[in-house]
This record gives C-alpha cells, sequence and structure tokens, in this order.
C-alpha cells in the first residue's frame, strides 16, 4: 500500500533542541509514524520531562553546539548498537535588536546555536549514515530563510544559511544514500514566540498577511517532517519545503 511508504517502523530518530515547542512537536509525530525517538537538549530535567510523555522516548543530552561533545555523544551512541536513521537539526534561538544597535556577542550565540549547530550535528551523525549507505536529514530553517523583518537581521542570516547548508549537505551526501532537505516553518504559537502571540498588535497584523489568517500549530509540522523522513521522500534532496500558511507566497 501507499501508506506504507510513510511508515517509520524500526527506524531510529535523533531530534536537537527538542524538550519543547517545535522539537517535542516532531519528536511527537515521528514516534506516532512508528519512529524510535531520541530527545535532546542541554537541560537534563526538561529533558527527562519531556522523554516521559512519549513512551519509549530515550534522552541523548549534549550541546549542540560544542563540536567535541557532539561528535562523542553521538559516536557512543552509535557504538551501543543504536544507528541514527534520521536526524532532525531543530536547536535554535532567537534574538531581537535594531541592527545597528544589535550585540556582537548575541549575533556569535545565534551564529552558534542555529547555523554551527547544524554543521557539527550533521557531520557527526552523516559520517555514520554514509558508512551504512542510507539516511534522512531534516533541518529546520524557516520563512526568514528568504524573507527579513525589522530587528532580527542576524536570525534571518543564519536561517538563510540553513537553507544552503542543506544544499550543500544534499550536494555532497546524496551520492552515499542521504535524503538532505529542510522545512522552513512559517509563524508558529511556540515558547521562542510567546512575546509575539502575547503582542495583539503584531498578532492582528500576522493574520492579515497569512493567506490562511492564523498562527500556525506546532502539530502542523508533523506531516511534513513524517514525509521527509520517510520512504516517500526517496528522491527528494537539497529541498526547502515552506509550511508557513503561504505568507511566502503572497505580498
Amino acid at each position: 500500500m501507499t501508506l506504507n511508504l510513510f511508515d517509520l517502523k524500526g527506524r531510529r530518530a535523533l531530534i536537537t533542541g527538542s524538550s519543547q515547542g517545535i522539537g517535542f512537536a516532531l519528536a511527537e509525530g515521528l514516534s506516532a509514524a512508528g519512529a524510535d525517538v531520541v530527545l535532546n537538549g542541554r537541560d537534563e530535567t526538561k529533558l527527562a520531562a519531556a522523554a516521559a510523555r512519549i513512551n519509549g522516548a530515550e534522552m541523548l543530552a549534549f550541546d549542540a553546539t560544542d563540536h567535541d561533545a557532539v561528535r562523542t555523544a553521538v559516536d557512543a551512541f552509535e557504538a551501543s548498537g543504536k544507528p541514527i536513521d534520521i536526524l532532525v537539526n531543530n536547536a535554535g534561538m532567537q534574538h531581537r535588536a535594531p541592527l545597528e544597535d544589535f550585540p556582537a556577542d548575541a549575533f556569535e550565540r545565534l551564529l552558534q546555536t542555529n547555523i554551527a549547530s547544524v554543521f557539527h550535528v550533521g557531520q557527526a551523525v552523516a559520517r555514520h549514515m554514509i558508512a551504512r549507505g542510507r539516511g534522512k536529514i531534516i533541518n529546520i530553517a524557516s520563512v526568514q530563510t528568504a524573507l527579513a523583518r525589522p530587528s532580527i537581521a542576524p536570525y534571518t542570516a543564519t536561517k538563510g544559511a540553513v537553507g544552503n547548508l542543506t544544499k550543500g549537505m544534499a550536494t555532497d551526501w546524496a551520492r552515499h544514500g542521504l535524503n538532505c532537505n529542510a522545512i522552513a516553518p512559517g509563524y508558529f504559537d511556540t515558547p521562542l514566540n510567546a512575546a509575539l502571540v502575547a503582542d495583539a498588535d503584531f498578532s492582528g497584523w500576522l493574520e492579515k498577511r497569512t493567506p490562511a489568517g492564523r498562527w500556525g500549530k506546532v502539530e502542523e509540522l508533523q506531516g511534513a517532517c513524517i514525509f521527509l523522513a520517510s520512504d516517500a521522500a526517496s528522491f527528494v534532496n537539497g529541498h526547502i519545503l515552506y509550511v508557513d500558511g503561504g505568507i511566502t507566497a503572497s505580498l
């Protein structure tokens, strides 16, 4: 049956930054599709609480911005006989300030969290996937991969880089049997966006600007993730899938 193409039973998925928000929702979706999920974050207490909400979920705590820590954790996990078949690079952060006043240290944190982590974890996991001749890597981009808004220029730069790194991963690794793609969420009701959701003026603007007329619900990202993680996307590579209610399609 065609639906079997979306079955993830027998596959293991590592999702970075998955103790809350989009990362946790994606872990729930992959688990529901049959995958064994491995949650990642730096705060082991938050991670344990999240893992307790998904039947059979495992934890792998490491700092995704620390190259050596990532490599050590991933290699040890793989050596324990638990191959990572699916990687979702979701770890990310936001900082808002006018560009002319943007703090240099905040800019560096954005670079490390939003783009360097994708390189660190992607490389560490891909080395094992390449040896097996298969694997799925899904990077979390953003509407800011294609668009900009006031006060978030450095964030926009990092998400543009995620889009191009995704294409680079596909270019280097597709020949080894890997599928490397990205999901670009629009505006979703998450802890990262809590201040914007609570801002009546911003929410009103967003509802008018988005053809769908509303904020996205994190569960609405699950289908895209399951698709890209499954055999249904076996010839999809280097693609950025916008899940944004139409905001990038309309002026």
